[in-house]
Parts: C-alpha cells; structure tokens; sequence
C-alpha cells in the first residue's frame, strides 16, 4: 500500500496492518486520531464493507469528530453504514435488537442518576451516603460481571449482605420499569453474549473489523465486550496510551493493555513516539516525569518543532496571590504576541481552585469558560422537558411520570399519587396507563382524580399530535400548553436565573430540532423514540460543548483537559497534597498522580507555566503548603524557578513594575 504523504512510517505501518490483532501506543500528541481515520477509509477502499466496521471510543464529540474525518476521506456512499459510536451506545445498540433475550420490552427506558438515585431512596431511605455507597457498589458489580444472585452468594459481611440485597431490589425494580441503567448498556451486552453462543455469533459475524479509540480508558466490561465481538480472530486494532491512563477512580483498568498480549499472543506492538503538538523542552520533561512509573511499553516523545520556551515555575503567597499572578501574566503575554485569550488555560487538580481564578478574571473583565462542570442534560429545565417526551414515548415509564406529575403544579398530592401506585401495583399497569382507569373507578379521590384524568387525556392528546408533529414542534406545544416559561420565572430565585432557564429551554429545543435534521440527512424520518434515545445518550455521556469557538480563557481540570491542546497552560496549584493528591497518597496510587500530571504537562503546546502556594486556604484555614515531589523531578536545564538562583540560560526575574511598564508601553496613546 503506497503511504499517504502525511503519515510518518509508524503511522503508515499502523495503518497497512489488518493480518490480525494490532495495539498502537499514541503517545500524546501523536496524531491517533489520523491514524485511525486513515485506516478505516483504507479498510473500506480495500473491500471491507463499510456497515461490518465498528470504530468505538468514549465520548459523543470523539465518535463526531472521527465521523468527520473519515466522510472528508471517502464520498458519502462509501461511508454508508459504519458503526462510529461510544462504548454505551454500541451497547444499546445491540439491547435494542436483542431486547427479548436480555428480557426487555421493545421501548425500555434508561435511567439516570438521578432516576437512580430516586429509585434507591424508595429502597433504602433518605440516607444519602447510604444510597451514594450503594450506586457506588452497584456499579462495581455491574462492571466486573458480577450477578445480584451471585453477590448475594459471595457477600462476606453484614454490610455486603445489605448492598447486595439492594442491588437484588433494585435489579428486580429495574425490570419491572422496563428500564436499564447506564451501567447496564454494557452489563447486559456482555452477559448475553457470553451466555448465548448463537447471539454470539450473531454479533461477530456482523463486524468484520473493530477499531478502539483511548483503550487504556476501557474497564473490564467493555474490554470482555471487545473480545467478545472481536472473537478469536482478534481482527481489530486498539490505539491508546498507558502514560495517560487516569480514570482508575471510575473504573478504568490499565491493565487491559497487558491482557492483551496474554489474550492474544500474535499481537502486533506499534509505537507513535513523534509528536507533533508541543515543542521540545516540554516532552522532554514529560518523558523524565514519567519515567518515574513503572511502564510495561516505555515510549520517548520527540518533536520536530525545536525545543522551544523552558518551563517556568512561580511561587506564590496564597490562591488570590496565585489567581492574580495567572491572570496578570496572561494579560501580559497577550499584549507581547498579541494573541487570543483562547489561546490560554488554566489547569488545577479539583474544582474548587476555579474559584480564584474566576474572580480575578472577572474583575479584569475577560471571558473564561470553566469546562467539567454541570452538564447540559443535567439541567433542571432540561431534565423536565426531556421527561414529557419520555413519556409519551415510554407510557411505562413511571419516573418520567412522577417528575412531571405535578411540574407545574396540578395539586395533584402525595396522597392522590400512593393510590395511584397502589392501583397501578394491584394490577401491573404503568402509573401513566392507570391515571385514567383510577379516576374512573374511584380508587382514587375525586378531586385528585379529575386532575389525574385531566393530565393523562392531556397526555394522550400529546401523544397524538407527536404522530404528525416533529418532535421540536410537539415540544414547543407542551412548553405552552403547560405555560413552562411562567413557572421557571415563577420558581427562579431572581431574574438573572429565569432568563438562564429560558435560554437553556431555546438551546434544547434547537438541539431537538439538530436531531431531526441530522436523522432527515440520513434519509430517516426522527420520531420521538429517536430523539429520546439519542437525547438519553447525551445526557449520560456528555457534558454541554456548544461548539462555538469564543475567545474565551479556558478554566478545567487536569481530567477534563485529558484529550486537549492549549497553545500556552498554566498548571495551578502544583503542590504536595493537591498533585499528588492526599487521598491517592493515602491510597497508594501515586503513580496515577504522576500519569495526571504528564497529561497535563503534555496540553501545552508553546509554553508551559508552573505555579504553588506557599500557604493555600482549605476548609475556613490557611494551611502551609510545599511545591509537589513531581517538579523535584523535572532537569533543572528545563525549568525556571522563579527567585532561584540564575543557571547561564536562565535570563534575570522581571520585577511587577517593569511588567507594568511593559503593558503601558502596549496602550495605545490617549
């Protein structure tokens, strides 16, 4: 196969070998999403059919983005049928056509988190760290295959035998809502196809190549539902990074690199070491940095760009000394190289050093944008909205019944709502279903059963008109006929946040309408079951990304930043106790903090900066503070600390009042 001109050898070799199961180690930087783009255009222009290759990664703007890139390979003929998805909506892909084997009603529901949470307080009560415990322990189980009857089984304690009997309840409740939880859009996949050796089949003859985006984040569902897919033939090729693998707290185990060589003993090994995102003097302190850990594939990340800035390192009094000396030097650098604001980002290792940082950049009066905060889909507003559709989608689905029951407020009480349920549980029905038969009866009282009756036929009108509505449309509907806009203003606590909520609901409703353009694209036609699935996905996957590009400071977490590039970063709060963090100290996971902090060394492209308090505010005290063991670690011919001593390539500290008459001498004259 002739090499693309773009691609270096190593790149090339990744991309010519199919001969079998292939693990290519991308160094950050190193151009993998190309790579895998370029294969499977190439696997589709060799004779592979586009509807048996299935490309899987971890979030809906990675499974976009490579989506993009492969229809600016090929024509969009070509491209009709490839699977590019997230782990989770394989899954679900795969549950919606096996819905009877894994004991499913065609239109089942997903739960969310909060839908999760409700259902464990009606299990275990209102203690909130009992509940969080039990989702916490719920999900283990799910991930590691482990069956409620089976933890029964094996529960070695008090404690045990009570979580375990509480995921056999909540399992149990689960399927009698027709619902699954997220963790189940894996759980079951891998428990069907394991049991059934003829499903199993099935699934590997329908793909006939699997290409997987950031393995070393896989946990062991979704590494058994790649072997399962993959089958023995193991036609498949993984890209990932062990160096970058941080989300061990959610689940990810790196050791599925290892088990690869174990599972599949003809493993191709293809290491992408060329860089092509950061200058040189910043991979070099990547690689000492890393070398700290024990590393199954050492790699060494190199760059043709010239070894650029050395890395600087700022001691600052406290977070408000520190948040003023970021924005300052920020301000600063800008006027110098008259860039973009977005060209910056300010990394720390937990939300709550946003907080400073925030501040300052508001009294300078320059834009920022705090990423890894509260979801789009999580919104209240949003929340509800995306309840009414899911209940005329899902007339079973009790939970989007109680959180729109009385939202607005129909005054239909709680004690209306018990003999619904009870109704309902006498004779197996929906509460949306038994509405109108309660009221109808009299097992209900007469006034909550008018409004019950009221509601439901309202419902039902609803439903009817989403037969010839779109689904923007039948939103826009329900948003009036329910007079939505009053009661957010009704229910703000002031103005500025009732005009938030409004936006968000404009926003929603474009994005509702996005989903029915994107499927008329398609040649499909969006009925409600679709954008409730889709809209579902996003929610559980995805944080809000706007895709708008402003010229905006970016605000994140190291783990945010994961999968980012910056032009300059500065890297905040560089302290023992914040990175390593005390917890995974206490816990014996340093080596995951020495990862987190080559993730974020390796985001900056042109300059990388450096800063510790000296004493930092936690929890009402000021608390002294000293610079992390992971700067100790970095060449001192890379680094300039600030208030050191001068090396021969270190040029002298500049004082404030000469960086004040720096930007003077940028003003324009009045």
């Amino acid at each position: 196969m002739a090499a693309a001109p773009d691609l270096n050898p190593q790149q090339q070799a990744a991309v010519d070998h199919v001969g079998g199961p292939l693990l290519v180690l991308a160094g950050a930087g190193s151009g993998k999403t190309g790579v895998i783009t370029r294969k499977i255009a190439q696997l589709i222009r060799g004779g592979h059919p586009a509807e048996r290759i299935a490309a899987v990664t971890f979030t809906n703007k990675a499974a976009h983005e490579m989506r993009s890139r492969v229809t600016s390979l090929l024509d969009k003929q070509a491209t009709r049928g490839l699977l590019i998805s997230t782990f989770h909506s394989l899954g679900l892909r795969l549950l919606h056509s096996e819905h009877a084997a894994a004991g499913l009603k065609p239109r089942f529901s997903i739960f969310d988190a909060e839908d999760c949470d409700k259902l464990l307080g009606d299990l275990l009560g209102n203690d909130q760290a009992l509940r969080n415990t039990a989702r916490w322990t719920i999900s283990r189980w799910k991930t590691a295959g482990v069956t409620p009857d089976e933890a029964v089984r094996t529960a070695e304690s008090d404690g045990e035998t009570r979580m375990a009997r509480a995921y056999s309840e909540y399992d149990r409740h689960l399927r009698a809502y027709n619902a699954v939880d997220f963790d189940d859009l894996l759980a079951l996949p891998v428990r069907l196809l394991e049991a059934d050796p003829a499903l199993r089949d099935r699934w590997q003859n329908r793909f006939s190549y699997l290409l997987v985006d950031e393995y070393q984040d896989t946990n062991d569902a979704q590494y058994r539902l790649l072997k399962l897919l993959a089958g023995p033939r193991g036609a498949f090729t993984v890209v990932g990074d062990d160096d970058q693998s941080i989300y061990a707290w959610r689940g990810a185990s790196p050791e599925n690199i290892a088990s690869l060589s174990q599972d599949y003993p003809q493993l191709e090994i293809i290491k992408l070491e060329q860089n092509y995102r950061s200058c040189g003097h910043i991979l070099e302190a990547a690689n000492r940095l890393i070398e700290g850990n024990e590393r199954l594939y050492a790699k060494n990340l190199w760059s043709a760009l010239g070894p650029g800035e050395r890395l600087r390192v700022l001691p600052c009094d406290d977070d408000p000394a520190e948040a003023d000396r970021v924005v300052s030097e920020i301000i600063s650098h800008r006027l110098r190289g008259g860039g973009r604001y977005g060209d910056y980002a300010i990394l720390y290792r937990g939300n709550f050093q946003a907080r400073p940082f925030e501040r300052m950049l508001r009294e300078r009066g320059i834009a920022y944008r705090v990423s890894g905060g509260q979801s789009f889909f999580d919104r209240r507003e949003v929340k509800d909205l995306v309840a009414y559709l899911r209940i005329l989608v899902n007339p079973e689905d009790d939970a989007a019944f109680l959180r729109i029951v009385n939202l607005p407020r129909r005054e239909i009480g709680p004690s209306t709502l018990e003999q619904l349920a009870r109704y309902a549980g006498e004779r197996g029905l929906g509460l949306y279903a038994a509405a109108r038969g309660a009221a109808l009866s009299g097992a209900v009282g007469s006034r909550g059963g008018r409004r019950l009756e009221q509601f439901a036929n309202w419902l039902q009108q609803m439903a009817q008109l989403g037969q010839s509505e779109p689904p923007d449309g039948l939103l826009r509907q329900i948003i009036q006929d329910v007079d939505y806009r009053n009661w957010l203003r009704e229910s703000a606590t002031n103005p500025r946040q009732a005009e938030k909520r409004m936006e968000n609901v404009e926003d929603f409703l474009q994005w509702v309408s996005r989903i029915a353009d994107s499927e008329a694209d398609k040649g499909k036609t969006a009925d409600l079951g679709t954008v409730v699935t889709r809209l579902g996905i996003m929610d559980l996957l995805e944080q809000r990304d706007d895709g708008r590009e402003a010229d905006q400071v970016h605000l994140l977490t190291l783990h945010a930043a994961k999968g980012l590039e910056f032009n300059h970063v500065f890297l905040a709060g560089v302290e023992e106790g914040l990175i390593p963090h005390q917890t995974s100290l206490d816990e014996g996971n340093l080596e995951e903090e020495r990862r987190l902090m080559y993730v974020g060394i390796t985001r900056a492209r042109r300059s990388l900066t450096m800063t510790y308090c000296r004493q930092r505010k936690r929890a009402r005290q000021m608390l002294d503070c000293e610079p992390s063991r992971f700067l100790a670690e970095l060449p001192d011919h890379l680094v300039e600390w600030e208030g050191r001593a001068r090396t021969a390539h270190s040029p002298p500290p500049r004082s404030t009042q000469e960086r004040l008459a720096d930007l003077k001498a940028l003003l324009p004259d009045e």
